[in-house]
């Protein structure tokens, strides 16, 4: 697999609005270990798609990985005109996913809502599996790009759910 689109909860769906969280460093641990296994696999590029929250704090794992693995980071945008009412704080992430190998906006802005599935389309039609922070148990708007995933007959599908992160917290407290 050589391109592994990047997704999950955003910091608002985890109920997460402080970088200092311990949940933050227990996301960052299993996004890293999880990372380098993809890496270690051959994974050439790490696709974002610019969301706040696990997005995020996974492009800071991977440009940290930068420096021991060989890959490359792009962000492809819904639009070009996402952020732009973010607050100061965010419009400092929104700028990291721009700080990037390859930057791409689908579309200029938001005209209707047949955009967003035919960018959906595109992310699966390039990139050959995710790697997606999901639960069933606890269903979001992800929910509905995870059926499209599962609906794509090679796609490959990698979570990570809470009870990885139970796990990972636990091992960090050893």
């Amino acid at each position: 697999m050589n391109s592994l689109l990047i997704m999950g909860y955003t910091s608002f769906d985890l109920g997460i609005f402080d970088e200092k969280d311990l949940k933050v460093s227990v996301i960052k641990k299993a996004v890293k270990n999880r990372l380098i296994g993809f890496l270690e696999e051959g994974v050439e590029w790490l696709i974002f798609t610019g969301n706040l929250g696990f997005e995020y704090w996974a492009l800071e794992v991977a440009k940290t990985l930068q420096k021991d693995y060989e890959f490359k980071i792009g962000t492809i945008f819904a639009f070009e005109t996402q952020g732009q009412n973010w607050n100061e704080a965010n419009q400092l992430k929104l700028a990291a996913f721009k700080e990037v190998d390859f930057v791409k906006y689908a579309y200029e802005t938001y005209e209707n809502a047949s955009q967003f599935r035919q960018y959906n389309d595109f992310l699966l039609e390039n990139t050959a599996g995710a790697f997606i922070f999901y639960d069933e148990e606890n269903v979001t708007k992800l929910k509905y790009m995870v059926e499209k995933m599962r609906n794509t007959a090679t796609y490959e599908l990698f979570f990570l759910d809470f009870e990885d992160l139970q796990d990972t917290f636990e091992e960090m407290n050893e």
